[in-house]
């Protein structure tokens, strides 16, 4: 049995009920629609503002079935790099207002265009509905920027930013780099962190099996690397990769396994694990300083393979 009480500080500890305070652990046995309200008021809970400079302008991308709603940041007058954040949120809940705090400070610190991609959600829209609208979302964002793309998202969102880097290795505009924070990527849930950290605080393997069956409806996506990175066969020419999981999460061994893929196809990975954090510690960035030292990890992160710099 874990013992969370030696590996959690205080200050993580006071994050993790004030979270459960919003957000109950068994909120998943809600419906989607009293989940979404939930998450959503938790979110408008923890909203930091916006830094000083940031200029916010919410649009949308036309594709020939439906819109999809993005949020761009700017802090400077010319970005070098164009930044796509895909946010968390088990692939059920979240949007543009739930990492709105996020993105804009990415912004700021990096200088760099952030633009938040509002992909379609299940149980309404099943796999590969995010997938696709991310795939429309770099595809557009290759079309009208000249600079760089780098990719970035956190959970469910470092799902989908993996899965865009193995379907666009071929495109004359691929990524220059990604940041995965603390992501499900499909690894081995008979082992590691899966095993280790299982009854985690903040998540657990019933509720990775949870939004797992909402995205796919059920069905068995064994194989199908759009849905999980890991079971690609070929990892040669990804983008330079940076992951950044939690110690007291399921899916930290996720990071630890697609780094080692990387590297053994003669690519450039690294996986950080922070110690003693857990799974949705962005919030925590202004509270729990294991948590601010990490987002300035990200964030520093992001500038560096933004820039075609690796120093890890």
């Amino acid at each position: 049995m874990t013992d969370y009480k030696t590996l959690i500080d205080a200050e993580t500890w006071a994050f993790i009920e004030r979270t459960n305070s919003y957000y109950p652990p068994d909120t998943i046995d809600d419906t989607i629609a009293q989940q979404r309200e939930i998450y959503d008021r938790m979110c408008r809970e923890f909203f930091a503002g916006y830094p000083e400079g940031v200029t916010v302008e919410t649009s949308a991308i036309a594709t020939p079935t439906h819109d999809i709603p993005i949020r761009t940041y700017r802090s400077a007058p010319q970005a070098a790099v164009t930044v796509l954040y895909f946010h968390g949120g088990g692939f059920i809940l979240g949007g543009l207002d739930s990492h709105d705090d996020v993105c804009a400070e990415l912004c700021a610190r990096t200088g760099y265009e952030v633009i938040s991609v509002d992909y379609r959600l299940a149980p309404e829209h099943l796999h590969p509905a995010a997938f696709d609208d991310v795939m429309s979302a770099f595809e557009w964002t290759a079309s009208t920027r000249a600079h760089p793309i780098l990719l970035c998202g956190d959970s469910a969102g470092g799902n989908l930013a993996a899965a865009v880097s193995h379907a666009t290795r071929g495109h004359p505009r691929r990524p220059v780099g990604q940041v995965l924070i603390y992501p499900g990527l499909g690894g081995d849930r008979s082992k590691g962190s899966y095993v280790t950290h299982a009854e985690a605080p903040m998540l657990t393997t019933r509720d990775l099996e949870f939004y797992k069956h909402i995205r796919t409806g059920g069905v068995d996506g064994t194989g199908d690397i759009t849905l999980s990175p890991l079971a690609d066969a070929d990892f040669a020419n990804l983008p330079p990769t940076v992951l950044i999981t939690a110690e007291c999460d399921p899916l930290s061994s996720d990071g630890e396994a697609y780094r080692d893929r990387i590297i053994a196809a003669g690519g450039r990975a690294y996986w950080f694990e922070e110690p003693g954090l857990v799974h949705g510690y962005l919030r925590a960035r202004h509270t729990v300083g294991r948590a601010r030292a990490s987002f300035t990890r990200i964030v520093d992160a992001v500038t560096a393979l933004g820039k075609g710099a690796w120093y890890w």
